[in-house]
């Protein structure tokens, strides 16, 4: 870990500094948007339109640093990054913060592509396991810390959009400064979404839900915590909530999953996930029951995203299994794109009403434990013994980050074997 941490201290700074503005001006957006008067219709496009320039980045910024390098597409993109983020309440609209979004959610994608190369280069086989884990963990710190500066400006003025460009800009300084050399960027050529489908259906349709529940929560929390009336204290520990249940629950988690028939904790998982949704929904009049709501969602998605990705391995060759990351990817940016939309459609509508914000992750978590359920009649189990490792990641990574974890998990299952295999006596 010392070692980790002595040869990536300044790319590791440099992206929590990034995950508190880009997690602090998501919540931010939320209140501002009910400030201003925004539909909630209108705002669920707003967050939405995050996922599609994300998707579109995690597409096209590969292609970008291969013509260009790593330190030019860094500097671009901070730059549009804090441009966009000065630019919300200058122009308060929705169009204008919805195309906003589009190139926040592309140059996030771009930045985190690059990051997460750097970080595996600075990686050994021997560490590259605890950086990944490191990398998460700092990830997940700071959106959770981003959420106490929410209360540090007036959401009705500019001063929190200022802090979080600054933040922002200054991300990128321990990292472009650093003397960590510049790696060599090269991709894998994805698996077709065809195959990918053909060798682990549950996989590919758990990441598809699970992109739509993401997102819902990642860009329609603070909506909701807005629309019900709670205070600006209370949305930000609400928003925050749904981060430290992921913290605290993925390593549990994963050790179960290491241990026991992946389908059946596929399953386990959605439905915890889907009666604390419905917490939130028939409880979440009082606030300690809205916050056991977001712990349990939270705790629950983003191990499943870890959880659907090792089941996916289980059934690839290792020569595959970073084939496989971008189509991974891209079937969840799919779900994404839907989430906030179809969540902001009920939570719009007089019938369902703000309640539409769990109904919508209850739905989708019932839907994909009930899918595994169907596909375990459809497919003998794997032996524990016969599956390979998982590596913590959450669904805010790019593919790249993908693609370490698909190493680590490679690695792992290699020295497994490895150790399987019996010593040969040596001949006389």
């Amino acid at each position: 870990m010392l070692q980790v941490l002595s040869s990536a201290w300044a790319l590791l700074l440099g992206m929590g500094l990034l995950m508190v503005g880009n997690g602090l001006q998501g919540t931010l957006l939320g209140v501002r948007g009910e400030i201003e008067g925004f539909s909630t219709l209108e705002m669920s496009f707003v967050m939405s339109a995050y996922f599609v320039g994300f998707l579109g980045g995690s597409r096209l910024a590969p292609e970008m640093i291969r013509r260009v390098g790593h330190v030019r597409v860094f500097a671009a993109l901070a730059s549009f990054i804090s441009a966009v983020m000065i630019m919300y309440p200058m122009l308060a609209d929705p169009i204008a913060w919805s195309l906003g979004r589009v190139v926040i959610g592309f140059c996030f994608s771009g930045v985190y592509v690059t990051a997460e190369s750097w970080l595996n280069n600075a990686a050994n086989n021997e560490n590259r396991g605890q950086a990944l884990s490191l990398y998460m963990i700092v990830q997940m710190a700071g959106v959770v810390s981003a959420q106490a500066l929410l209360l540090v400006g007036d959401p009705a003025g500019y001063e929190t959009f200022v802090i979080a460009s600054i933040l922002v800009s200054i991300s990128f300084a321990p990292i472009l400064l650093s003397i960590s050399p510049t790696p060599a960027f090269d991709t894998t050529k994805p698996m077709t979404l065809r195959q990918l489908m053909e060798t682990s259906p549950l996989g590919c349709v758990g990441m598809f839900l699970l992109g739509g529940i993401f997102s819902a929560q990642f860009g329609m929390s603070a909506v909701y915590g807005a629309q019900v009336g709670l205070s600006l204290v209370e949305i930000s520990i609400f928003v925050a909530v749904f981060y430290i249940g992921a913290v605290l629950l993925q390593f549990p988690l994963g050790w179960m999953s290491d241990r026991m028939d992946r389908r059946v904790l596929i399953i386990l998982v959605s439905a915890v996930g889907g009666v604390g949704a419905v917490i939130g929904m028939v409880l979440g009049v009082t606030f300690t029951m809205l916050l056991v709501a977001a712990f349990f969602i939270g705790g629950m998605t983003s191990p499943l995203y870890s959880l659907l990705i090792a089941y996916t391995n289980d059934y690839l060759e290792y020569d595959d299994m970073s084939a496989a990351s971008g189509g991974l990817v891209f079937i969840n940016g799919l779900g994404a794109i839907a989430g906030p939309i179809i969540t902001g459609w009920l939570m719009g509508t007089g019938v369902v009403g703000p309640k539409g914000f769990f109904l919508f992750i209850a739905t989708l978590m019932f839907a994909m434990a009930a899918y595994a359920a169907y596909r375990m009649t459809q497919r003998v189990y794997t032996p524990v013994d016969e599956t390979g490792a998982i590596a913590p990641i959450y669904p805010t990574s790019s593919p790249v980050a993908l693609e370490v974890a698909q190493e680590v998990a490679i690695e792992a299952a290699q020295d497994e074997q490895d150790a399987q295999e019996p010593t040969r006596a040596p001949e006389l």
